[in-house]
Parts: structure tokens; sequence; C-alpha cells
């Protein structure tokens, strides 16, 4: 299955499996598939699918609940993120963020029925109950306390105190590249891929995901909100690749990192690379478009 078939098959999972709360609330069940149903580029449970299509391609069906689930988990984590105690950002995939739609009340449950949510999507998928076990605690811990939730923690508390580099990375690698980094792990899991071959991914994975941190610094700098479909120019007094390097640094930087994912996908099995690619070649230099 082709990359943009693949996209197709789980557009239409996912508005097969929008999440429903049949209750005589005015407006949950509509702003829990707000952000959903706004688009986005799928990339995690492209990552996952993608590993899966490329291994064991009639695993395809049965891995839809699992790329759901990480597509569940991440929106809840960009509802929470552009909520006014963290970056109170007025627009999220070309839309109003919900708190800004609706109010924040909703928006802060509409982002914790999709989390857990994700994990019942997962723990009811039709793959054995070890696998299950697997891909659970992968997601709990890099979406949790020892990824997202931490690196969103550090963030926040040192949001008007400069990190240093290393710290500036610690900080991404953990709220933004452990979870793609995860994404391609759990699709390793579900193909029956070696330990090694896992591990490899998920390290090829927390460089892909630092690397879209420092271009999203990238385009934060140089395109309007209107062009990046989120709020932009939101970074001036936070941590980031750009404030911290200087923008030509930050480039410097990006180039630096993507020709490694490059150099690291050629060492993948065939048909890992050839699947990785169609996915992954529009992204490994977008912040020279800019």
């Amino acid at each position: 299955m082709q990359s943009n078939q693949l996209l197709d098959t789980f557009e239409e999972y996912l508005d097969r499996n929008f999440p429903v709360s049949n209750t005589f609330h005015p407006i949950f069940q509509d702003a829990l598939k707000e952000m959903l149903d706004a688009g986005g580029k799928r990339f995690r449970p492209m990552l996952l699918l993608s590993i899966v299509n490329a291994i064991e391609p009639l695993l395809v069906k049965n891995s839809l609940p699992v790329a759901l689930g990480l597509e569940y988990l991440h929106t809840y984590s960009l509802i929470h993120d552009d909520l006014p105690a963290m970056d109170n950002a007025d627009l999220r995939r070309g839309h109003c963020t919900l708190h800004k739609k609706y109010d924040e009340v909703t928006a802060i449950l509409v982002g914790d029925a999709l989390n857990t949510h994700s994990f019942n999507l997962i723990a009811n998928a039709p793959l054995s109950n070890d696998v299950k076990i697997e891909l659970i605690k992968i997601l709990s811990s890099d979406g949790g306390i020892d990824g997202m939730i931490i690196g969103q923690a550090i963030d926040c508390y040192f949001e008007n105190h400069m990190l240093e580099l290393d710290q500036l990375e610690f900080l991404h690698i953990h709220k933004t590249a452990k979870l793609i980094a995860a994404s391609l792990k759990m699709g390793a899991v579900i193909a029956g891929l070696s330990t090694d071959i896992q591990n490899s991914l998920y390290q090829f994975g927390l460089d892909i995901g630092l690397l879209f941190q420092i271009q999203d610094d990238i385009i934060d700098e140089t395109i309007s909100t209107q062009e990046a479909g989120k709020t932009t120019a939101n970074d001036g007094a936070k941590n980031s690749f750009v404030n911290l390097l200087g923008l030509d640094g930050a480039i410097k930087s990006a180039d630096k990192l993507a020709k490694k994912c490059e150099n690291s996908l050629s060492l993948f099995d065939e048909k890992i690379q050839n699947n990785l690619l169609e996915l992954l070649k529009k992204y490994f230099n977008r912040h020279k478009k800019q």
C-alpha cells in the first residue's frame, strides 16, 4: 500500500470512529471531535502504519485502532498546549483553539477524554495481549512522565529563563521527539521486529523529532500565522533553537540533523526505507522552504 493510500485508509477509519459521548451535554460531543476533524498531518499514526505496512501489511487493518490512539493522544497534547496557562494560542490546524471556540473547562476535559480513551482503543485492538501490553507501556511512558509531560513541564517552568543547548535538546526530545520515536517503535512491536531494530527505529525517531522541533522554531520565526495554520511569532520570550542559536545557527543545526536522519534511514531494511522515505522525504528539508 502506498503512503497516500495508507493515509486515506487511516482517515476513513477516523471518520468512522470519532469518540462518542451520548449525553445531554449541549456541546461536549461536538467539542470532542472538533480538533480531530480539523485535519493535521497524521504524522505519528502514519509512522506506525508505515512500519507495519513494510513488514506485515496484513496487520495494517488490525493496527488502525492503535494508530488512532496515537492520534488521540497527540491531539489531546495540542489542545492542552494551546490553553491560556500554557501557550494561550488562538489558532490550531487552521481553526480556533477549543478554549477560544468553547471555553477553557471544555478544552481541558476534551483533552483528558482523548488522552484516556487512546489507551482504551489500544486495549481493544485485535492484537495479542502481549503486544497490546507492550504498546501501552511504550505510549504511557513516552507520552507521560518519562516523555511528553516532563518536557512540557520543563518548557513551562523555564519559559522566561534561557536554557543551555543540552537542556533545550532534553526539553524537546521529551516534549516532542519521544512520541514520534514511540510511534515507530510501536509499529515495530506490532510487526514483530527484533529488539535491536525496535531500538534503532526509536533512536531514528528521536532524531526526526528533534529535527521537527528545530524546523518548527525556524518556521515560527519566518512565516505568518495564516500560512502556518497555527499561532506563530509566539516564542519571543520562550526557549527555542532560534532564540538560542540565532536563525542562521538554527538552520545549520537543522541541515546537519536532516543529513544524519537521511543517513540513518539508509541503514534500515529496504522495505522500511521505502515506506518511511515516501512519508518523510517532504519533511527532511522543510525549513529550507522558508
